[in-house]
């Protein structure tokens, strides 16, 4: 992403969930903070009112496939029908592949309908063998002006996640940065 503007690029994976989402909407509503949601489309059929809050506090929203599909575990065409319905309840031309893993030939035939986006800087909130700590010091040691920095709002990361955040926030916030959606 651009460098120059002393901007860090949120993203959060995985959601929307219904108890998790809106706590991280607050937090970065307090923070004049914006991301980008990479949703798992079953979840949004489940939680379309969550779904619905992130727009409507001006994040935007991306693929993430219907059911979090391991790409590299299926065909193409099926990973590409996989995504193809998780569209009918996202609307965005942003794609972001689960475990952060796609064939060439997935790339091929995605990239003609969607902008692939990866990360550079993953926060390990999902790993429950690290502490908050210890995931705060990994995205503030190795995010700069310009990275996409990856949270998850899910269940399996709520702990780590909800922890770290609003300290990222600050330390960032501190320093003069401002975060930003994708589209900013």
């Amino acid at each position: 992403m651009p460098k120059g503007n002393k901007r860090i690029y949120l993203t959060f994976d995985d959601g929307p969930h219904p108890d998790i989402t809106p706590s991280v909407l607050v937090l970065l509503k307090e923070f004049d903070a914006k991301a980008t949601f990479f949703c798992v489309g079953q979840n949004v059929e489940k939680f379309p009112e969550t779904y619905q809050m992130i727009l409507s506090a001006g994040h935007i929203t991306g693929n993430h496939s219907f059911n979090h599909m391991k790409g590299w575990k299926n065909s193409v065409s099926d990973y590409y029908e996989n995504i193809k319905k998780a569209s009918l309840f996202i609307q965005s031309d942003y794609f972001r592949p689960p475990y952060g893993r796609i064939t060439p030939a997935q790339i091929r035939k995605l990239k003609k309908e969607y902008r692939i986006v990866m990360w550079s800087v993953l926060s390990y909130d999902f790993d429950r063998e690290i502490s908050a700590e210890q995931c705060f010091k990994n995205v503030i040691y190795h995010a700069q002006d310009g990275d996409i920095v990856v949270f998850h709002d899910s269940e399996k990361a709520s702990h780590n996640m909800l922890s770290t955040l609003p300290k990222v926030l600050e330390y960032f916030k501190e320093r003069g940065f401002s975060f930003a959606s994708l589209e900013d």
